[in-house]
């Protein structure tokens, strides 16, 4: 199959669209996840997720759709972000540790997927592809779904920035330039959500959570400032994602292994590269006075760097 068969045919086009909108959408979300110290939100949600998968299966048995798992999607969607504004609430109302209200995401999604699974007539196997991505079951609907939700993701993300750093940054200085926290830490938490459900056909919800951070990481390794990170990390999340994709369609692997796998290696090529980055920085530096870089004007002067 040449490059050109392999963008037309009809199993990978879907995917590839999504895949894009996967790489764009997830770093965004991952960068203030980082910054917030809370990067394994994205796979406590994902388990959530799969409770909301076997409820759209038990819901799509009751009516008699088709296929059954119609209602899948949909169910992650509200899952997820009941789920994530959940734990927010339990978080600083009930002041629970963010530790123990992922854990209990963490178990008790995964549980009651399965248990609700086996009750909608289906099998631990029916969640496969929703753990680990598969290409074959991508259709029309999923990319609409998936094309709102990016677009959701990247207007509050990328709209809200200026806000959302500050929050994410120092809540006491936030909360003492009277931005409204606790609205902002749910609306972060929301679009993990929605990225999750995004990303659930392609990388899986297992998987997705990687594709938040890793790349966020990477990027920390070769650049400084928030702006920058964040679209470094946009930029290796779409190469490995289109890449992952790519690969799968010539070798029978699962692609959101391969996706994640892609991901780490740029992490470790950043890691390789960041003293050479380090020392042309240094002398750059020392070429203009020893002054220091050019601020990034997305930011305040008082949160400037991850």
């Amino acid at each position: 199959m040449t490059p050109w068969q392999l963008l037309t045919s009809e199993i990978m086009r879907y995917p590839l669209i999504i895949a894009v909108l996967i790489g764009l959408t997830a770093p965004i979300v991952g960068t203030y996840l980082v910054q917030k110290r809370l990067s394994l939100l994205g796979d406590g949600l994902g388990h959530v997720a799969l409770t909301g998968v076997a409820v759209g299966w038990l819901v799509g048995a009751w009516i008699s759709a088709s296929p059954q798992d119609l209602l899948a999607i949909p169910g992650a969607l509200v899952a997820s972000v009941v789920g994530a504004v959940v734990i927010e609430i339990v978080r600083e109302v009930g002041h629970t540790s963010r530790d123990v209200a992922l854990a209990i995401l963490f178990y008790g999604g995964i549980a009651g997927g399965v248990v609700i699974i086996q009750l909608a007539g289906g099998g631990s196997q029916s969640l496969m592809g929703y753990l680990f991505g598969s290409l074959a079951t991508v259709t029309s609907t999923d990319l609409v779904i998936a094309v709102v939700l990016a677009v959701i993701v990247m207007v509050v993300g990328i709209g809200l920035s200026r806000v959302l750093y500050t929050v994410t940054g120092d809540e006491e200085f936030a909360r003492a330039s009277g931005l409204p926290v606790r609205a902002m830490n749910i609306l972060i938490a929301v679009i993990a959500a929605l990225t999750v459900t995004l990303a659930m056909r392609i990388v899986g919800a297992l998987m997705v959570s990687a594709l938040m951070i890793v790349p966020v990481a990477a990027a920390q390794s070769v650049v400084v400032g928030f702006t920058r990170t964040m679209r470094t990390a946009m930029a290796i999340a779409v190469v490995c994602s289109l890449g992952g994709l790519v690969l799968t369609a010539y070798v029978d692997l699962p692609p959101g292994g391969v996706i994640v796998l892609l991901t780490i290696a740029f992490y470790v090529l950043g890691l390789v590269i960041r003293p050479v980055v380090q020392r042309l920085r240094g002398r750059g530096a020392a070429g203009t006075g020893g002054g220091a870089q050019e601020p990034d004007r997305h930011l305040s002067t008082h949160h400037r760097h991850l």
